[in-house]
């Protein structure tokens, strides 16, 4: 039986990426992963349970020269990225690890991508999908496969601000039944620890953890929550859009509106996944988002 192939992972102090790391270790997979110098104790102390189940960690940083970062990724034949930030990292610095990458003769490359469909949409339908869909026009003579899976659940309960506890309401914009993509972050991890330890996998995979519309979701939140919420409609697809381009005119700060953007990718369709490549890894059972909440929601 063959070794499995070794994977260099960027990003591994990371909500993700440390469970990426995680979910690869479960798969006796050998990996190594690139810490920056001055990284937090926290963050590093992260890594120590990692690091006693086989964790390799090399120090530098994705924005080293291209040799030293290929040297740090060494004999690596997968390189995954799941770092996060403005286009100096998401563009440039990613750009930087596929030409490192390149250099120490990866053969593939996942980046940081994680999310709904950015390739149904245009550039500024959402500023941080913009900057992965320039990414993802980079040259290169790496072999790209792209993880996809819409949503997360932490982001859809959290950042996105759409339930308010305290008020005892969730809203939404737009049509209450458009189907959304939502996956949970450890699902995302193992669902690319399996596609980076699949030689066959290719171009772009899509998963999704559950399938629900705003409505669905408002009732699953209900059920695992234990609490009753009021579903608030804010207003249409038209007025969301409506209402970015104000703030957008307000501040030179994209994130102060991209959960916004977020949301009307989702709500308009545009962003919804075609097809799921679920099946192609029946060893990956995605958490129910009810059971997720059931774990997640704040204490009564």
């Amino acid at each position: 039986m063959s070794a499995a192939p070794k994977i260099f992972v960027v990003g591994a102090t990371g909500m993700l990426g440390g469970q990426i790391v995680q979910a690869l270790l479960d798969q006796d997979a050998p990996v190594r992963a690139l810490v920056r110098p001055g990284t937090s104790e926290e963050k590093l102390n992260s890594l120590t349970a990692l690091q006693a189940d086989g964790l390799e960690v090399v120090e530098g940083d994705i924005t080293d020269p291209a040799e030293q970062l290929a040297e740090a990724i060494g004999d690596a034949t997968t390189v995954i990225s799941a770092v996060q930030g403005g286009p100096d990292v998401i563009v440039d610095a990613q750009t930087n690890l596929l030409r490192a990458a390149e250099k120490a003769g990866v053969q593939r490359f996942i980046p940081s991508d994680f999310a709904i469909d950015i390739t149904k949409l245009d550039d500024d339908d959402n500023v941080m999908i913009g900057w992965r869909r320039q990414a993802a026009r980079v040259d290169t003579s790496l072999e790209v496969v792209s993880v996809l899976n819409g949503a997360f659940y932490e982001v859809m309960t959290g950042f996105m601000g759409l339930i308010d506890w305290e008020q005892g309401t969730l809203s939404h914009w737009g049509d209450p039944d458009q189907p959304l993509d939502l996956t949970s972050v450890p699902d995302t991890a193992a669902y690319t620890a399996a596609v980076a330890l699949d030689p066959t996998a290719t171009g772009t995979l899509r998963f999704a953890g559950e399938v629900v519309s705003m409505r669905q979701f408002h009732d699953a939140v209900q059920r695992g929550s234990g609490r009753t919420l009021r579903l608030v409609n804010l207003g249409s697809a038209d007025e969301l859009r409506a209402e970015i381009n104000r703030q957008a005119a307000l501040t030179q700060n994209p994130f102060d509106y991209v959960a916004l953007q977020y949301q009307w990718c989702m709500v308009t369709g545009k962003a919804k996944f075609d097809t799921l490549d679920n099946a192609r890894y029946p060893q990956v059972t995605p958490l129910p988002l009810t059971e997720f909440v059931r774990v997640n929601a704040p204490a009564l």
